[in-house]
């Protein structure tokens, strides 16, 4: 069974209101099982040393470097899911020592090989960070087009305050991936976000096409959020102060009462 993927496919923005206002963007990320993070790598890609293309353990999860499986395995156990499956964590790479994660995935799944939890950890341009744990309230496998909510805690855009809750509905096959995020307020939906592509196992040849196709994905990545809150300014879309952030990192779905 493969341990790595590399994930092809696009990100898309679409912001509703006051203002009409859309992207799409290509992008490439990794899919890593976590109790297998000691076997991955190969001559372009490394978890915890220097290659091109990399991940350190120490930007997810407690971030503190700190092993992330019994780490995730925990936070599971606390919120009385099952904690005894594999876990993927998909996520930007960092390409050339940097990287900028808006939002990466835990997938966890049960001994039996059903999804249980989803686990988005969101990262804003301020350095700050906050993970909302996703389930079924029933505890049951998440299948796809499920709908997941939880409470907006982080600020993230100065277009949007921390108020209302996000949807995340997923699709997931053995070779595509497909996750959408709408973020709702008081007036309805707001934001539609979803991210996609096809996965292939992660081996020197697809991790080095991915560099030589898209070898500035994480600085543009920067410079592509900077340059959409410059089109929102001109579309005169009310900004909005940063408030303290919340004084927990991590939120459980399942507390979410629509």
């Amino acid at each position: 069974m493969t341990d790595a993927y590399i994930v092809k496919g696009t990100i898309m923005h679409q912001r509703l209101r006051p203002a009409h206002h859309r992207f799409r963007y290509p992008v490439f990320a990794v899919r890593l099982r976590l109790s297998a993070l000691d076997e991955i790598g190969n001559a372009w890609f490394g978890v915890n040393r220097f290659r091109l293309m990399s991940v350190r353990t120490g930007d997810y999860g407690p971030r503190d470097g700190s092993p992330l499986l019994p780490w995730i395995r925990s936070q599971l156990a606390k919120a009385g899911l099952p904690d005894d499956g594999e876990v993927w964590l998909q996520t930007f790479p960092r390409l050339f020592g940097y990287a900028f994660n808006p939002v990466s995935f835990w997938y966890c799944h049960d001994v039996n090989g059903q999804l249980v939890a989803v686990l988005a950890d969101v990262n804003n341009t301020f350095g700050e960070h906050h993970a909302y744990l996703l389930a079924n309230k029933n505890g049951q496998p998440i299948r796809n087009g499920i709908a997941l909510t939880c409470v907006k805690q982080l600020h993230v855009s100065p277009f949007c305050q921390v108020a209302g809750h996000y949807l995340f509905r997923l699709a997931e096959r053995a070779d595509r991936m497909l996750m959408r995020i709408d973020y709702h307020d008081a007036d309805g939906v707001l934001l539609n976000t979803s991210v996609s592509g096809d996965m292939t196992p992660l081996t020197a040849a697809t991790a080095l096409s991915a560099l030589l196709q898209q070898p500035l994905l994480t600085v543009s990545i920067m410079l592509r959020i900077h340059w959409q809150a410059l089109r929102l300014l001109c579309k005169k879309v009310p900004f909005f102060g940063k408030p303290q952030p919340p004084s927990s990192h991590l939120t459980h779905g399942q507390e979410f009462h629509p």
